[in-house]
């Protein structure tokens, strides 16, 4: 199958044509593409009929406008690709030599066109070759030695620009024009000169802001991509703060229960009847708890930590405030390393410190909190160690999310 594109080995973009694959090349210096039979994705905004070329493109774009219903016309607009380069034409269309002998009365002799011949002999005399100064005088209409000289300019890259031209001798011109004195021949090729290179770098002015324009644009889309990106973080997190309401709420369901239940006990052991009839009938089938999806990995750690703190708390349940600072140290430590990842000081914790033994090392569960983290005992169980290259910043995020719920939530370990 023919190609209908080709393929950025270096990024995978797709371009439509080669004159698209050298402007990339030019704006991201990548050089490996490869034809691809996968067409150019054309994506036609219904509202106001702007083309996107990618899903990113189209999102971007509904982000901006508002606009969300696209219609897709890639089939339509695919069609092979060509790898030939666009030709050259010369800027004014000079026929060639051929072409201009087409046009001339079939059969009729064709001679070298006759120019100024002072104005010959001063272009020579600026080295330029006979041909290419006999084709300069006759395009430019023997005019004067700037306009031939203007027509070199603006042709030096043509292929025949040294060919001796061809005229039907019907359109032998004569050719008689003042010249110029080599002063001002001098001036004249001094300005020339510089009108070129004023032309070259307003070209080259012109291409940089082409491609600092482009570099902005590819910031701006990075950019907004990112603005997603946090965005559906921001949802994650309040979908796990509902999570977390709606668990309380089931704690207290059961704790409401509980009484409910001990109430209609004790009542009966008393021999009272039944406050109400339909505090006799059983309790109702507890709501299996639903557990949080959350996009840490793996979801079973998560899981281990808060049963660490669980088991905290039900331990020291005497104790609160032993408890709430333990859970303070704790997400002390975890937040440090993850604000600080490469400090080494916040990734060791020396076990036989007086300070950490008493607010979480003599605490059943704490260490073990931080061996779920990723800390590792060493030197003989001297020391907790969390190496560089297993820090994991979304367990560390995760741990955080665990100690601020303990802290927060008043049910948290109860049942």
């Amino acid at each position: 199958m023919a190609g209908l594109s080709l393929q950025c080995g270096d990024c995978g973009v797709l371009l439509k044509s080669v004159e698209e694959a050298q402007e990339h090349a030019e704006l991201t210096s990548h050089s490996n593409f490869a034809e691809s039979t996968e067409a150019v994705l054309n994506l036609v905004c219904t509202t106001c009929g702007k083309p996107c070329r990618s899903k990113t493109e189209s999102d971007l774009h509904t982000k901006r406008t508002g606009h969300s219903d696209f219609s897709d016309k890639t089939s339509e607009a695919a069609k092979p690709i060509s790898l030939e380069p666009p030709p050259k034409s010369s800027d004014h269309g000079i026929m060639s030599e051929a072409a201009a002998a087409a046009e001339g009365a079939e059969g009729e002799e064709l001679i070298v066109p006759v120019v100024e011949k002072k104005l010959l002999e001063e272009l020579e005399g600026m080295g330029f070759p006979t041909a290419r100064a006999t084709r300069a005088l006759h395009f430019s209409g023997n005019a004067s030695l700037e306009s031939a000289i203007n027509w070199i300019v603006e042709h030096e890259n043509d292929p025949d620009i040294d060919e001796m031209p061809l005229m039907p001798i019907s359109s032998k011109v004569d050719a008689s024009k003042p010249s110029l004195t080599p002063e001002e021949m001098k001036i004249k090729a001094q300005e020339l000169r510089e009108r070129a290179r004023k032309k070259k770098e307003e070209e080259e002015r012109k291409s940089e802001r082409e491609k600092e324009k482009e570099r902005i644009r590819i910031g701006k889309e990075l950019l907004e991509a990112k603005r997603i990106e946090e965005e559906n973080e921001r949802k994650r997190l309040l979908a796990f703060r509902k999570a977390e309401k709606e668990e309380e709420k089931r704690a207290r369901e059961k704790i409401r229960q509980k009484l409910e239940e001990d109430k209609a006990e004790r009542r009966r052991k008393l021999g009272l009847p039944p406050e109400d009839p339909a505090a006799a009938k059983p309790a109702s089938p507890v709501v299996e708890e639903k557990k949080s999806s959350l996009p840490v990995k793996p979801v079973t750690k998560a899981e281990r930590m808060r049963e660490c703190l669980r088991s905290l708390k039900q331990n020291h349940k005497d104790d609160d405030a032993k408890v709430k600072r333990a859970f303070q140290t704790l997400l002390t430590y975890v937040g440090n390393v993850a604000k600080n990842p490469n400090e080494e000081k916040f990734r060791k914790i020396r076990l036989s410190n007086p300070s950490f033994q008493d607010r979480v090392g003599s605490l059943e569960g704490g260490i073990a909190f931080l061996e779920h983290c990723g800390f590792e005992k060493i030197e003989g169980g001297e020391f907790l160690f969390l190496p560089r290259d297993k820090v994991d910043v979304a367990v560390l995020n995760s741990a955080g999310s665990e100690l601020n719920s303990a802290i927060v939530n008043p049910f948290f370990g109860v049942l």
